[in-house]
């Protein structure tokens, strides 16, 4: 059984999903999430309360602040190995930094695989505990999100705000 939940954000309402392994689903309201979630596991949806659910808001809220810069709540991937080796690399990209499509295939030791890269970033189920936010264009340009490109410019500008001004305090993260 997987067990949901919306949490309000900054940016908007989310939709969470969670089986006793961990969070397996965080993506901007849609009306379509929950049966996107029940297709995608192959599972009922539950709509209830979850062990996880109140770290996870908390952890939420600790990152819209510029409290948090990593995510410990665990986590359910659920895709193919090659996906979730690419979700992996995603979560190494430092808070406040961006990377490419290229550059991720390059990490993965596969340079032919830009379009793989993107495409398995598309189709990141955890959006910002699993920061496929953090990844642009080579040429800079900010290419497409499952929640939009204005919601990945709002995260990446909040993420940047706050690392610069870390640095003008000369702290360190």
């Amino acid at each position: 059984m997987i067990v949901a939940q919306t949490f309000e954000t900054p940016l908007g309402k989310m939709f969470a999903a969670a089986t006793n392994e961990g969070i397996c689903m965080l993506v901007f309201n849609s009306l379509q999430a929950c049966s996107i979630a029940q297709n995608r596991f192959k599972q009922e949806v539950v709509w209830k309360q979850h062990v996880y659910f109140d770290s996870l808001n908390n952890q939420l809220s600790a990152y819209f602040s510029g409290k948090k810069k990593l995510f410990d709540v665990p986590l359910h991937l659920v895709g193919s190995p090659f996906q979730i080796s690419v979700w992996k690399a995603l979560q190494n990209i430092p808070y406040g930094k961006t990377t490419s499509y290229q550059a991720m295939a390059m990490q993965i030791k596969g340079p032919n695989l830009t379009r793989a890269v993107a495409r398995a970033n598309s189709q990141n189920p955890l959006l910002i505990l699993i920061p496929c936010h953090r990844v642009i264009g080579s040429d800079g340009s900010m290419t497409g999100y499952s929640g939009g490109i204005e919601m990945k410019r709002a995260l990446l500008s909040l993420e940047k705000r706050i690392a610069g001004q870390e640095l003008q305090n000369g702290l360190l993260f």
